[in-house]
């Protein structure tokens, strides 16, 4: 027995699919929105590499330049340049983070008057060469470190941790 479908059938199944369609063709974007993040490789053990020499350092911070290449931001992808204070204490390699945890501005080594520390200009914050903030001053915690490897007698800074020094 054959069943016949009405044309009135007909026209509910083909809104029905081809509202199906267009509905899914609205939600499709916005669940990848939401899963993709999650399907991302993680590249929070990613190390850059900067042209300091682990052998020319010595215990005085010096500053170095790094550039993070194809930096993403959401889907803008970009070089970002960055900055860390790199020394020697003995045998080890510490870099610390530029950023004040006052207001982030940049701190310095050495100013006029801050001999042995890191001044910040902006509202006369202090910091120890450990990053240790000075009592008294605007900063409320220590400067942040940069995780280091050294890679063929060069530095390699990674992501930045809480300070472990102080």
């Amino acid at each position: 027995m054959s069943s016949k479908v009405s044309r009135r059938q007909f026209l509910s199944y083909s809104l029905m699919g081809v509202g199906g369609f267009m509905v899914s063709a609205a939600v499709m974007p916005m669940v990848r929105f939401a899963i993709d993040p999650v399907l991302q490789a993680k590249s929070d053990g990613d190390f850059i590499a900067t042209s300091q020499k682990v052998d020319e350092l010595t215990d005085v911070p010096v500053r170095v330049d790094f550039t993070i290449k194809d930096r993403k931001d959401a889907w803008y992808k970009s070089d970002v340049s960055n900055t860390a204070w790199v020394y020697k204490e003995g045998d080890t390699v510490i870099a610390l983070s530029p950023v004040c945890k006052h207001l982030g501005c940049t701190v310095n080594w050495e100013g006029d008057n801050h001999k042995n520390e890191f001044f910040c200009p902006c509202h006369a914050g202090r910091y120890e060469k450990n990053g240790k903030n000075v009592a008294g001053t605007p900063p409320l915690g220590p400067l942040d470190e940069f995780q280091v490897q050294e890679v063929d007698g060069f530095v390699y800074l990674g992501k930045t941790v809480p300070n472990t020094l102080v």
